[in-house]
């Protein structure tokens, strides 16, 4: 298995931020689901709410912060790149959406590392099919970190 490489950017003043080995552990759950992927390189960068609405405007045209934002990286034709992608992750939204949900913050960040991650493999939620199985993934992948289902909230 080719080792995981995870670039841990902090753009947020905050000292409650996952440690670069909670960051790769769970990412490294998300691959031993797919452990044929080679590309095992990405970023995790930590947000203030501003960059996380800038970024979410222009890339989504939602005009608010949100908790993460996932970004596959696409190599240029005949190129082989162990590059992922970059996960941009806004620490107050996560913050809030935790007390919101009664969950601990490493929970809820271990949840959006999760889902972004499976983001960059090409999972989504945009009809019902695809959420059904995306969901399924995450509740079996943070039941092997021992974090309850997120979605019974």
């Amino acid at each position: 298995m080719t080792d995981i490489v995870v670039d841990r950017q902090v753009a947020v003043s905050a000292d409650d931020l996952p440690t670069l080995s909670q960051l790769t552990h769970w990412v490294g759950c998300v691959f031993s689901e797919h452990p044929e992927d080679l590309r095992r390189e990405l970023t995790i960068r930590f947000v203030e709410p501003d960059e996380s609405q800038a970024l979410n405007r222009d890339y989504r045209g939602k005009d608010k912060p949100t908790n993460v934002l996932s970004f596959p990286f696409e190599s240029p034709p005949g190129v082989e790149l162990p590059l992922l992608g970059d996960l941009v992750i806004c620490h107050d939204v996560v913050v809030r959406e935790a007390g919101e949900q009664q969950k601990s913050p490493s929970d809820h960040y271990a949840h959006m590392v999760v889902h972004g991650t499976l983001h960059l493999l090409g999972y989504d939620h945009i009809d019902d099919d695809e959420a059904e199985v995306m969901e399924a993934l995450e509740r079996k992948l943070l039941a092997r970190l021992d974090i309850a289902d997120p979605y019974c909230v």
